[in-house]
């Protein structure tokens, strides 16, 4: 391609959902009660942690982060769709294309670094119950949410800055429904692609692989300890702390898996946008709901919260 008298594009134009053409007002409804129910349970989270002295604990401190990873991964992509499902013109700019590959890349990768902190507080916890008190002091645990943003963020950024300087000539039409670096790669001309794509896919291997096998150790370990434990009592707790977190990363795991360790970003639009959602949309709302059902520490500050704004509204009355 001869990139000398390239005119690049100054809009990128979102295909969205193909598959399901006719659907964009049952699509918005759907989303955007998501979203709400997205951005309900994550705040709420934040809020009882933050205002209930008694869960201003490790656990609760990383849980929080996690909240803030999700609303703002859902921010970076949902109100764009959702307008988008309103509009006859699917646009977006080039600058703010860009920025929301980045964000969308910053949010998800830390995920993965403050899951996998969880694991080894949830190890602390359990296999150390006597020193973790002093093992993970309130200073640890900002250091280790820094590193984990920190890390995301010098993980991603090579990446989209290469993907910045892509000559996009040929055509501005992205098969998906956010800017995802995959299908932007798929519409760039240049000799650059080869290399971002060889980049994220390292990333991918480092990031995703080393995380999963961490936890995947440390939950050896925690598993190991907890069957040591001789009253049946005790190993029903141990194993209740430690469910919500596997099955958050159970699904997240699946779902990244499958759309990003691969050496190609070519494949079936389709199972990769059903896919997405799942891992974009659908964990997001989830992920409030399943670390709070099972905790009964903060389903009881839950109550009294509401409890206390329930008399506060009655008196007010």
């Amino acid at each position: 391609m001869d990139l000398t008298n390239c005119s690049r594009v100054t809009e990128f134009i979102l295909l969205g959902f193909p598959h399901f053409q006719g659907m964009d007002i049952f699509l918005f409804v759907v989303i955007l009660l998501l979203y709400l129910l997205s951005l309900t349970g994550n705040g709420l989270i934040i809020v009882i942690m933050t205002v209930d002295h008694r869960l201003q604990k490790p656990m609760y401190f990383f849980l929080s982060n996690l909240s803030i990873i999700e609303i703002g991964h859902t921010t970076v992509f949902m109100p764009k769709m959702l307008v988008n499902f309103l509009s006859a013109k699917n646009t977006i700019c080039f600058h703010c294309c860009m920025a929301q590959s980045f964000f969308y890349f910053l949010f998800g990768v830390t995920e993965f670094f403050i899951l996998s902190i969880m694991s080894f507080d949830g190890y602390l916890a359990i296999c150390h119950p006597l020193r973790y008190p002093t093992l993970m002091t309130s200073q640890v645990c900002l250091k280790l949410a820094l590193a984990a943003w920190l890390a995301g963020f010098f993980s991603v950024i090579f990446q989209v800055l290469k993907a910045v300087r892509l000559p996009f000539c040929s055509s501005n039409i992205v098969h998906h429904f956010f800017c995802d670096v995959g299908a932007l790669l798929k519409i760039a001309g240049g000799g650059d692609t080869k290399i971002i794509e060889a980049l994220g896919f390292a990333v991918a291997v480092a990031v995703i692989l080393s995380s999963l096998l961490l936890t995947v150790v440390i939950y050896i370990f925690i598993i190991s300890t907890i069957l040591c434990i001789t009253s049946s009592s005790g190993q029903q707790k141990a194993f209740s702390t430690c469910a919500s977190h596997l099955t958050v990363v159970s699904i997240l795991y699946g779902s990244v898996l499958f759309i990003y360790l691969r050496p190609s970003v070519k494949g079936s639009s389709l199972g990769n946008n059903i896919v997405s959602v799942l891992n974009m949309i659908v964990i997001p709302v989830l992920n409030p709901f399943i670390y709070t059902i099972r905790n009964n520490e903060v389903k009881d500050a839950l109550r009294k919260a509401l409890g206390r704004k329930t008399f506060a509204v009655s008196k007010s009355l």
